[in-house]
């Protein structure tokens, strides 16, 4: 009797945890990156506290959102990296942009984990700056980009232009390639 009971609870929270990702993820692409936490447990079907058993911060919350995507981009930026290092840092600049600009709430989330970011933690803002450091020493190696170009500013132009251009992928093209113009050497 105890063991199923055990699998019941843990089949609950599996199924609670689920939930509350899938609704987040909703009303995040909606509302945007600040939604209301009490909100997304009440569309949830769940109480605040069980959202915060599962999700002790908004950071956890939105990290798991955008976990999916985020490791979607790392993998793409490892593709490019084996070819051109210009053309994959602009082929990346420019997926990661409109990725960004066509998930709501993803350039905000990005630019607030520049500042926030724990120490060696694996966070959405840590994996796209070390996929963006690997593309930019790949093209600074081949004088593809202007000396003294950081993976940061080019990170902080990304999240720019797509908080700028949110739902208009073809705008934030169109943007990133006018900014790009200025990074060739």
């Amino acid at each position: 009797m105890a063991k199923q009971q055990i699998r019941t609870q843990r089949t609950d929270w599996q199924r609670n945890h689920e939930r509350l990702v899938e609704v987040a993820s909703v009303l995040v692409a909606r509302d945007g990156a600040q939604v209301s936490l009490e909100k997304i447990a009440r569309e949830a079907g769940v109480g605040s506290a069980t959202l915060h058993r599962h999700f002790p911060s908004r950071r956890a919350l939105l990290e798991e959102v955008f976990q999916g995507i985020v490791e979607r981009l790392r993998r793409r930026a490892g593709e490019l990296a084996g070819g051109d290092p210009r053309t994959g840092l602009v082929t990346w600049l420019e997926e990661l942009t409109v990725c960004a600009a066509n998930t709501r709430g993803l350039a905000a989330w990005l630019a607030a984990g520049a500042d926030n970011d724990p120490p060696n933690g694996d966070t959405c803002h840590v994996v796209m700056r070390e996929a963006t450091t690997v593309l930019v020493e790949r093209a600074m190696s081949v004088a593809a980009v202007r000396p003294g170009l950081s993976p940061e500013d080019l990170l902080t132009l990304a999240e720019a232009v797509s908080l700028v251009t949110e739902d208009d992928p073809t705008a934030a093209r169109r943007l990133l390639h006018l900014a790009l113009d200025g990074v060739r050497p």
